[in-house]
């Protein structure tokens, strides 16, 4: 039988930063922007066409946006204009994948973990706190204090996509640190519209909501036709949204929070794979059917519905939103009243000064007391930049601005203010970025252990507190990597208790398709005691490494196999890894294996009389004629 693991040849570690060096095609830039970018460009773009269209055209925009819809049956109808459509029903689907994103955070994400989530969370409840403060105490006497939860929000959209724009050299830490954020971030502004923004409430319809809510969570045990009941249920808790009073978008977080989300276990994967097998060895469409099916519902249905909706979110319900919302005059008499706003200047000072203060200065706080942890990588000069790219506050602030204001000049100054706020923040964050990355010179990036070894933390064999060490990121699909670890084991050999070695993740995930995997086992290995052991096993057989030949070789190894499976699908081991990886790409780290000899980055030949120079070299200590005797 053919074997299915499909092993591309590994980078050679001396080879990946000349590699990285040369110049992509226009192509391959477009393709490299990812969705994100693409999709805070297309915003941004469409925020600039409905400035453009309401000051050459008012009144044509204003009648656009007022366009009735009609939808109905008989005495049973729906009256929409086509900005209530866009601000009442498209936007239940982004705030259901804002929903979706909250979820599953909570279940597998940064935010499983207190130790781990405390710093992000304590940053964005300060985030959200602070601009409110500000907003209320400038806005105060104006009328429109009621107004404050424009100024709570970043705008999670804007954010990733400014980070992908203008972010620092390495982003992932800071990337990870910013979403959690944003996921508390969104749970308090949807909160907020829940409690303080709906005006006429009737309770009736929401046990209607409630029924089909139940439906929600019931549904994931059906055993087919799933998505068409999800379907219904959903525009039945919409309409019963709806007719309560309390804003309709808030349906789709609230179904979004009954989604099923989970990581794909063991026997789901085999069983696809067996699927795919029998419809390559028999190809006809029932086989094809059955292994589509068995690969689409290993995946949970929240993952498969955030990848299914996520391009629509982004490159039409957004675009879409703004066109509709950010329509703003901007003749001299508008800026000149604006200018003179305390609610304008609310906004503005709420959202840019706020956020600043609210996120850079819990984070440093945090730091300063030594509670939670940022991560390596993470310094506060790259927070402060963060903390000002989150005073873009455009999507729920101008949708808040909507819910709250009914004067239409003073919705036209708190327009002018988020859009003046967005453009200071960005500005500011990149400032911070450029002096944040000319600080540290790239001739200096990476050469320095970002995370000291921990001995409570790392996986080390031999003597926890030996004078030398020799920390390596590898993957273990990576041809390389097995030469360097048998190296290593020669050093250790002459040097014995003297070295301590350290071995940290850093799959490549492009070129050796299970070593993320494999990385993942050797996790749930390690809580039985049993990494250096399962490491070995995977190095002797790099050929074979499905799901089923990691169980196998837990049960070789002596594991407990129930104990191993509950682990190796559970929110610590993935963030195991996943830390490994971000100080790796924190260290600029494009290939493997990659060691540091000392705390410093080694260059040149691993093999092992190399290394014990290079030792030599690090302690002034004479160690290589050792390897002669």
């Amino acid at each position: 039988m053919t074997n299915p693991t499909v092993i591309q040849t590994s980078l050679d570690p001396e080879e990946g930063a000349a590699g990285a060096g040369r110049r992509p095609s226009i192509a391959a830039r477009i393709g490299a922007m990812g969705q994100n970018r693409i999709g805070a460009l297309l915003l941004l773009g469409t925020t600039l066409a409905a400035i453009i269209w309401a000051n050459v055209s008012l009144a044509s925009y204003q009648t656009f946006w007022q366009t009735h819809l009609m939808v109905g049956i008989g005495d049973l109808h729906l009256d929409f204009t086509l900005h209530a459509l866009v601000n009442d029903a498209l936007m239940a689907v982004f705030f259901f994948t804002v929903g979706l994103e909250v979820r599953r955070e909570f279940a597998i994400g940064e935010l499983t973990s207190w130790s781990r989530a405390l710093v992000p969370v304590a940053a964005a409840i300060a985030g959200l706190v602070v601009p409110a403060l500000l907003f209320v105490l400038i806005a105060r006497g104006s009328g429109n204090e009621q107004a404050w939860g424009a100024v709570i929000s970043s705008d999670t959209a804007f954010l990733v996509g400014a980070l992908a724009l203008i972010g620092p050299r390495v982003p992932g830490r800071l990337r990870v640190f910013l979403l959690a954020l944003a996921v508390v971030d969104d749970i308090g502004a949807l909160s907020i519209i829940a409690l303080v923004y709906t005006e006429h409430f009737t309770p009736l319809p929401l046990l209607i909501a409630a029924a089909g809510l139940a439906g929600v969570y019931f549904t994931r045990y059906l055993p087919s036709g799933r998505g068409p009941v999800y379907a219904s249920l959903a525009i039945v808790v919409w309409l019963a949204f709806l007719a309560s009073g309390v804003h309709p978008t808030l349906a789709g977080v609230a179904i979004a929070l009954l989604v099923p989300v989970y990581r794909p276990n063991r026997s789901d994967v085999e069983r696809a794979l067996e699927l795919a097998r029998t419809f390559r060895q028999s190809p006809n469409t029932e086989y094809a059917r059955a292994a589509a099916n068995s690969l689409r519902e290993s995946i949970s249905i929240n993952e498969r519905l955030q990848s299914a909706y996520a391009p629509y979110v982004a490159y039409v319900i957004l675009p879409l939103f703004a066109l509709a919302n950010a329509g703003v005059v901007l003749n001299p008499e508008v800026l000149a009243g604006a200018a003179g706003s305390t609610l304008t200047w609310g906004v503005v000072v709420g959202l840019v000064v706020g956020k600043l203060l609210g996120v850079f200065g819990s984070s440093a706080l945090l730091r300063r007391l030594r509670i939670g942890e940022l991560g390596a990588g993470l310094t506060l000069d790259r927070v402060l930049g963060g903390a000002a790219v989150c005073g873009i506050g455009f999507t729920i602030s101008l949708f808040i601005v909507d819910l709250a204001i009914d004067d239409e000049l003073a919705q036209n100054e708190a327009r002018v203010g988020v859009l003046a706020a967005s453009v200071i923040a960005f500005v500011l964050a990149t400032i911070i970025f450029r002096i944040s990355d000319a600080v540290r010179p790239d001739d200096d990036s990476g050469q320095t252990l970002a995370r000291p070894v921990d001995p409570a933390r790392d996986h080390v064999l031999g003597n926890p507190y030996a004078p030398y060490t020799i920390v390596e990121y590898g993957d273990f699909q990576c041809g390389f990597c097995l030469k360097a670890s048998g190296s290593i084991l020669e050093v250790r050999d002459v040097l014995g208790d003297r070295l301590r070695y350290v071995w940290r993740h850093a799959p490549l995930v492009q070129i050796h398709p299970n070593a993320l995997a494999a990385a993942e086992a050797t996790e749930a290995a390690a809580a039985q005691g049993g990494f250096f052991d399962f490491a070995r096993a995977l190095f002797d057989d790099q050929d074979n490494q499905r799901p089923s030949d990691i169980v196998r070789i837990a049960d070789d190894l002596g594991l407990d196999l129930e104990r191993f499976e509950k682990d190796l699908i559970s929110a610590e081991v993935t963030g195991r890894v996943r830390d490994d990886m971000l100080d790796a790409e924190a260290m600029n780290i494009t290939a493997v294996p990659t060691l540091f000899i000392n705390g410093r980055r080694h260059t040149g030949p691993y093999d092992a009389r190399s290394l014990l120079r290079a030792l030599t070299n690090a302690t002034d200590t004479p160690v290589v004629r050792t390897l002669e005797e």
